[in-house]
């Protein structure tokens, strides 16, 4: 390990690891906790957990978030819905089971520590969000329903139809709004974090601007949590919202936290395909349709027949003949590899050719005659079978059929959907030990901004269950391991040459971004960013698309800070001016994943390098080589130190992973 990585991984057996932490961890005592100041950037499930959850416990907190409220945050996005270990199903689930198949679908590329203590809070993430009236689906008898997702052979997803990231946001933004309205948290909307206060080495503010008024602002903390979410808008187009970026990590970074592992980018197999150059984000499909639907192309290149006319010994399952153990349910990123396969060998589907179906047909007839069954119904017609199949369907899926509806104008019911992968969540961010702090003592980072939980790949409906155990189980515990020696620290005065020295460099870049005055628009900027970066750095990569990558995103780095124009003022509302400032963020953080990328000489789940494959076109790692994490530490423009975490598995076997 580098000497400047320390994971702070207890030493005990890896069940008791976290137990045991939580029994020595120094404390912070009620009366002290009261002066100690904690900003929170970031409000969505990560942030508004840990804000609502420090203030609860009687720190004074501050939470920032760009958008108009913390309800708007990308977490609502999250669809399909949350793993956790109860086993409710009896089918075989445990918190070993949880920890080995996140392990496993991370590619054996995650920190063991980390993640057995996420399989052991997951259960109490469900009790949590139940007491706080997230109405999850129920079996007909009351209880908690559960549904498959990909990487997994049991059922412990808990859900809420398809909108399980909004209910779970609600929760914690409920529990938030409850701290702000006594005074224990107060909230900044419409404002972004620009810089983190950096004095004698700690973390002690940021500067943050108000994006209504464009006001520089000055706040300080005793310690500052980031949970910022992903950089997934680096490649333009993404299943983010647009308004998702990487700048609060990036200023971080470029202020002493390593950034870990930026190459490694989750395509999701279940996107509804790019319908031309007008678009600026993608729509994901949950993958919870993966639990019922079955993925096929016809067997016949460039087949034109509608869907419904192909029979069925014309069609090709081929997750079904390619993964008999797991079929649909494999994990993401060979669901994703899987579908690009077969679109680019000529069996794609619709007018681009670059989609596959997900068809529903079976599952409403397969639904349909259960509750046939259950109505005592001996010779229902098929139309009866179908219209109870559909209503079951409805219930589970309905309002993420309605949306496919709306957006295509074709009926889900009635033909299958077309998908394609897109990118969607990032498992790189700021490097943390096991207490999530960077390595700026007293800066953290949780939730998606953070690298530790998902390895090389993240198996779906763990983002929820990430971000919720991040902010209400684990930072409320780890930051008491700093804060206690901190008491002594009085709040520092903002008029602090630190403070004053980091809003003169926020405010001089700003004043550079309006005075270049040339001809190109910051969108424009970041759609050709986007391009590069899925060309050469996104489902596959090889030597040379990554090394050209690289020249071509210094080129528009170089061509950006020449050729920008920026409309407006900075003294006034702007959103042009806060575009341009993130994308310029977005073309460095591009350089680094693609250097990452480039350095990785193996494949490991969403990182495939196409030199390194095995005869069956599946990731071939390389675990002799390339075992650890790998933190890049930012030294100056277009340099980066590479330093090793090294992963030690000590209670798994390691093996070439295998869903057949």
């Amino acid at each position: 390990m580098s000497k400047k990585l320390d994971a702070k991984i207890p030493e005990s057996p890896l069940a008791e690891k976290w137990k045991k932490y939580r029994s020595t961890v120094p404390l912070v005592n009620p009366a002290n906790k009261r002066s100690i100041e904690i900003i929170v950037v970031g409000t969505g499930l990560a942030g508004a957990s840990a804000a609502a959850t420090l203030a609860e416990l009687g720190y004074k907190v501050k939470a920032f978030c760009f958008q108009d409220s913390p309800r708007r945050a990308h977490s609502i996005a999250a669809q399909g819905g949350i793993n956790a270990a109860k086993n409710y199903q009896n089918d075989g689930d445990s918190v070993y089971r949880l920890f080995y198949d996140t392990i496993k679908g991370g590619d054996y590329r995650a920190r063991e520590a980390n993640v057995h203590r996420l399989a052991e809070v997951s259960g109490n993430i469900i009790d949590q969000c139940v007491a706080q009236g997230v109405p999850f689906a129920r079996e007909y008898g009351g209880l908690l329903s559960n549904r498959s997702f990909g990487g997994t052979q049991v059922q412990r997803t808990f859900y809420a139809a398809g909108q399980t990231g909004q209910q779970l946001l609600l929760g914690a933004y409920s529990g938030l709004e409850r701290q702000i309205g006594i005074g224990t948290v107060t909230m900044y909307s419409r404002h972004e974090m620009l810089d983190v206060v950096v004095i004698d080495g700690k973390a002690r503010g940021i500067i943050a601007k108000n994006l209504v008024t464009g006001e520089l602002e000055r706040h300080f903390g005793h310690a500052v949590l980031l949970c910022t979410g992903g950089y997934g808008n680096v490649f333009y187009l993404s299943t983010n919202a647009m308004g998702s970026n990487v700048t609060a990590a990036w200023k971080a970074h470029k202020k002493g936290a390593f950034f870990g592992n930026p190459c490694f980018t989750q395509i999701h197999p279940t996107c509804i395909p790019v319908s031309g150059d007008h678009q600026s984000k993608l729509t994901l499909m949950s993958e919870s349709l993966r639990n019922d639907g079955r993925i096929w192309v016809p067997k016949s290149k460039d087949d034109k027949r509608a869907a419904n006319d192909i029979p069925e010994e014309e069609r090709d399952y081929y997750l079904e003949r390619r993964y008999p153990a797991f079929g649909n349910l494999v994990p993401r990123d060979i669901a994703s590899r899987a579908a690009k396969e077969r679109c680019d060998a000529g069996y794609g589907v619709g007018t681009s050719k670059m989609a596959v179906y997900l068809d529903y047909a079976s599952a409403i007839e397969r639904y349909g005659k259960i509750e046939a069954n259950k109505k005592g119904m001996h010779n229902p017609s098929k139309e009866e079978i179908t219209a109870m199949g559909k209503a079951v369907v409805k219930e589970k899926y309905g309002n993420l059929f309605d949306m496919y509806k709306q957006i295509t104008g074709e009926d889900p019911y009635e033909v299958p959907m077309r998908i394609y992968p897109a990118v969607h969540y990032t498992m790189g961010g700021l490097w943390v030990d096991y207490n999530l702090m960077t390595t700026v003592p007293g800066l953290y980072a949780l939730g998606e901004a953070n690298f530790s939980d998902h390895g090389a790949n993240r198996l779906g409906a763990s983002a929820l269950m990430q971000g919720l155990a991040d902010g209400y189980f684990v930072i409320p515990y780890t930051i008491g391991s700093y804060l206690s020696g901190e008491i002594r620290t009085k709040a520092i005065p903002t008029d602090h040459p630190a403070f004053v020295e980091a809003e003169n460099a926020v405010r001089e870049r700003i004043n550079k971004l309006l005075s270049i005055k040339g001809e190109q628009s910051p969108e424009s900027f970041h759609k050709r960013l986007g391009k590069i970066m899925w060309d050469k750095c996104g489902m596959a990569r090889n030597e040379q698309g990554l090394k050209e990558a690289i020249e071509e995103i210094r080129a528009l780095k170089k061509e950006f800070w020449s050729d920008l124009r920026v409309m407006g003022d900075a003294d006034e509302f702007n959103p042009e001016l806060d575009k341009a400032g993130r994308v310029a963020d977005f073309i460095e953080l591009g350089e680094l994943m693609c250097i990452d990328a480039l350095n990785r000489n193996e494949s490991c789940g969403g990182h495939f390098r196409e030199e390194y494959q095995t005869e069956e076109g599946e990731a071939l790692r390389d675990d002799e080589n390339y075992m650890y994490v790998a933190a890049w530490e930012y030294e100056n423009e277009s340099q980066w130190a590479l330093n090793k975490e090294p992963l030690v598995y000590e209670n798994i076997k390691i093996a070439q992973r295998s869903y057949k």
